[in-house]
């Protein structure tokens, strides 16, 4: 089931926005991701209603829209869309997933994303002052299939656990196997893993253990461990 928390519709609705912060402009940039290859049509229905420039600094607002990652803060960025929607498309595999976690909650916009798509949505993030400022920017969406928990991500959420999709915001040096542990049989983990270069894999468990499958070349930061 496809979580429908919140509208974009008319002015005066959370990201409704005028010219570079608009719907038209997100349309544009849904049609550019279908360019690029995305075919998961609740990803990019989700992708279209999640207004993204709310989750940047004001300054950077006319850019939002781009399909560049941009600085948040804390030698932190948010993602690109592209990347965005590769990741979500990657965990569904054309499928519904009801509980997901998130590790790196970040400025808050991939779990915006993730909570138009999934039943229920968990997001960790290790950073306390970023969590806050996530906070303060989802406040206005009001989505109630959404948790936020600060935490370090590289253990999970053990309480929520299994999940049917766990999706990593950051890289790791290699697949983290606590992690993995808290996937469904048959549930994915979509992450950037390597060091100098690093690469999307998807995670599959099976009854019998572990599949890997790698996707795009990224950039992302590194996944360290503890809070701040």
């Amino acid at each position: 089931m496809t979580a429908r928390p919140f509208s974009m519709g008319s002015s005066g609705e959370p990201g409704a926005g005028i010219g570079m912060t608009s719907q038209r402009t997100r349309d544009r940039m849904v049609q550019r991701l279908r360019e690029k290859g995305i075919t998961d049509q609740v990803v990019l229905d989700a992708m279209a209603r999640v207004p993204r420039h709310l989750f940047v600094d004001e300054a950077l607002a006319s850019r939002a829209y781009e399909d560049v990652a941009l600085p948040i803060g804390f030698e932190q960025t948010i993602s690109q869309p592209y990347v965005v929607a590769k990741m979500l498309e990657a965990i569904r595999g054309g499928n519904p997933i009801a509980r997901v976690l998130e590790v790196g909650t970040g400025c808050g916009y991939q779990a915006a994303v993730l909570a138009a798509v999934a039943r229920e949505v968990f997001s960790i993030e290790r950073i306390k002052a970023l969590l806050e400022r996530a906070r303060a920017n989802l406040r206005p969406l009001r989505l109630p299939n959404l948790r936020l928990k600060y935490g370090d991500g590289q253990l999970g959420l053990a309480e929520a656990a299994p999940f049917d999709g766990i999706v990593v915001a950051a890289a790791a040096a290699s697949m983290p196997r606590e992690l993995a542990d808290q996937l469904n049989v048959g549930a994915r983990m979509v992450l950037p893993v390597g060091t100098t270069s690093q690469q999307l894999i998807v995670v599959e468990r099976t009854a019998t253990g572990f599949t890997e499958r790698k996707l795009d070349l990224v950039r992302f930061v590194s996944l360290r461990t503890g809070r701040e």
